[in-house]
């Protein structure tokens, strides 16, 4: 082998993994998100979790990709780590299919019509049918893509395989396959090699096209494609280095599974050989035989582990502990997949449970910084400041993930999503800046000893009933995209308004009065405003769903329109907190 044939061989290398790479993103592309909403969804049964991570492995091509896609679906709360077991074992079987693409190599035909089934007939027939729907049609660029990275593909292999036939004559290249024989050495050379090129059907395939050699036999083949099952467990692992602990399991029970799957297999196999001693260790393989057996080894892999995947849960669980054992959101853990932006869907579906999170959060800060006001301690403080802080996250992540989906092609749907979103983004934080203020005022009572008098505790408690109300009612709806429950929101919103308003009369009657001191209504007024403004705050989402709902309908509302459904929502919910929180009709006033 000299010079021109090692250019030939890298030459080919390139050309195949280009080829492998044009043709899985293009079938990707023609998929669009149905492959990954079918990942996120179908899901529910490890016998379908295995043969939806097998279909759509078959499809891309690539078990790294349809790992790493799950790992992102994990680490992003779309669905949970005993789920994704399933596809992972799918996965490891369905990126055998590449290796039997690359043995169409080995077809060939006869003469004359005959002819037309030869490798290199169809081969270019593809491409040229691949070049039109490339070049001249948009609805079929994803079909010609498709076809021209199968032709650089079978083009690629062709070239290895003519770069390494000299090597059948070398005694030092048969010298070192005859090393790979020993199990544990073909092993470690099948890992290191995979995780050097990050793709376990190139490995396969380069394997395949040393075949031409005839120089490897089965028992060189079969320790190297185990290797080979072990070493693609790398790409999946390196997308996990940042992921969540759940992320992490996921990715590493890829792993988990490659190396179970090679110890018992690999055991049982050379047991059998030990005593019966099979007649085939020293067969030549072929580009279809190394296709078979890897497909067989992967089979069996997943028939063996499937009963088991309750037991890969534990062990992975085992070894990769939660860091966290509390159920509080951690302000390190707001996952958002930039993987999935090129998929609308799913990045809208993501961002999505981000937001119903950070809607919590806001609930969660309500709750303690008003609870904070009767009892302090230090420990609602801190709490309610990691909301706070929580919340100036989310509002930065998501927002800036939001305007980059933004920036691609989304469909009207998925626009009045990101809108609604957006908008809310804004809404929430803000609630949950109120409540920090609102534990401030709290600790400096606690610290200059300012006790409320009966009558102001009596006000205060009616409206912190009512906010928390309000704010529960706000969360459900924007959870649950039921954006008018009956218009309780904006009605309860402007009961507490009017609540507010006649709370500061009322004090300012005690101050002038004597009843209260100056002390202590130095912040009342502060606190009646961050009250008021987190009810305010809460009707705005609602008010930003309502204008989606009707861009939905293309019902393309004004202001003055908006206000007139806002007001009609009240009228419907308005006699009943009316009379719960007993505020007179000529109090409550729409605020335009």
């Amino acid at each position: 082998m000299d010079i021109s044939n090692l250019f030939e061989l890298l030459c080919g290398m390139a050309m195949f993994m280009f080829g492998m790479s044009l043709m899985g993103d293009g079938l990707k592309r023609a998929a669009g998100a149905r492959l990954e909403r079918l990942l996120a969804k179908l899901t529910n049964t490890p016998l379908k979790g295995i043969l939806l991570g097998t279909g759509v492995t078959a499809v891309i091509q690539s078990s790294s990709a349809t790992s790493v896609m799950t790992v992102g679906f994990v680490n992003s709360g779309m669905m949970k780590f005993r789920q994704s077991i399933g596809i992972i074992l799918g996965s490891l079987l369905g990126t055998s299919i590449t290796g039997w693409i690359i043995a169409l190599s080995e077809v060939q035909g006869g003469g004359g019509i005959a002819a037309l089934l030869s490798t290199t007939t169809m081969t270019g027939l593809i491409a040229v049918i691949g070049f039109i729907f490339r070049s001249f049609s948009k609805r079929h660029k994803n079909t010609g893509d498709i076809m021209l990275g199968f032709v650089v593909l079978m083009v690629g292999i062709s070239s290895m395989s003519g770069a390494v036939a000299p090597l059948s004559q070398s005694k030092s290249f048969v010298s070192i396959l005859t090393m790979f024989s020993n199990p544990a050495l073909g092993i470690l050379a099948g890992t290191a090699f995979t995780a050097v090129l990050q793709s376990a059907s190139a490995a396969v395939g380069i394997l395949q096209a040393l075949t031409a050699t005839g120089a490897i036999d089965f028992k060189t083949s079969l320790p190297i494609l185990f290797g080979i099952s072990i070493g693609a467990a790398v790409p999946v692992l390196l997308s996990a280095l940042q992921a969540s602990v759940e992320g992490k399991r996921t990715a590493f029970v890829y792993l988990f599974a490659s190396v179970i799957g090679v110890i018992i297999c690999g055991a049982i196999f050379y047991i059998l050989d030990a005593f019966i001693g099979f007649g085939f260790m020293s067969a030549k393989m072929t580009t279809i035989s190394i296709a078979a057996v890897n497909t067989l080894f992967r089979l069996a892999n997943v028939i063996i582990l499937m009963p088991f995947i309750g037991a890969l849960d534990k062990l992975t669980c085992t070894i990769i502990r939660d860091k966290h054992p509390d159920d509080e959101q951690d302000i390190n853990q707001i996952q958002l997949e930039e993987r999935f932006l090129p998929y609308p869907s799913l990045a809208i579906s993501q961002s999505r449970s981000a937001i119903y999170d950070m809607a919590k959060t806001a609930a969660k800060s309500v709750n303690k910084s008003v609870s904070a006001l009767d009892e302090y301690s230090d420990e609602l403080f801190n709490k309610v400041k990691k909301y706070e802080d929580l919340a100036d996250r989310y509002e930065n992540d998501i927002g800036t993930y939001l305007m980059r989906l933004s920036q691609g092609e989304l469909k009207e749907s998925e626009n009045a999503d990101v809108f609604k979103f957006l908008h809310t983004l804004t809404d929430f934080e803000r609630i949950t800046d109120h409540c920090m203020s609102i534990a401030y005022i709290a600790k400096n009572n606690k610290e200059e000893n300012i006790v409320y008098s009966q009558k102001a505790g009596t006000d205060l408690g009616l409206i912190v009933e009512a906010v928390k109300e309000n704010m529960e009612l706000t969360v459900n709806a924007f959870m649950n995209e039921n954006w008018k429950p009956d218009g309780r929101v904006s009605a309860l919103t402007q009961v507490i308004r009017a609540l507010c308003t006649r709370a500061e009369k009322n004090h300012v009657k005690r101050l002038q009065a004597g009843e209260c001191s100056l002390k202590q209504g130095s912040d009342y007024g502060n606190l009646l405003t961050d009250l008021e403004r987190i009810a305010v705050h809460s009707s705005k989402v609602i008010m930003a769903m309502l204008e989606v709902e009707a861009d939905s309908y293309h019902i393309h509302l004004t202001g003055e329109q908006s206000l007139k459904i806002r007001d009609n929502m009240i009228e419907k919910s308005t006699q009943e907190y009316i009379n719960k929180y007993g505020i007179e009709l000529s109090e409550l006033q729409l605020n335009r």
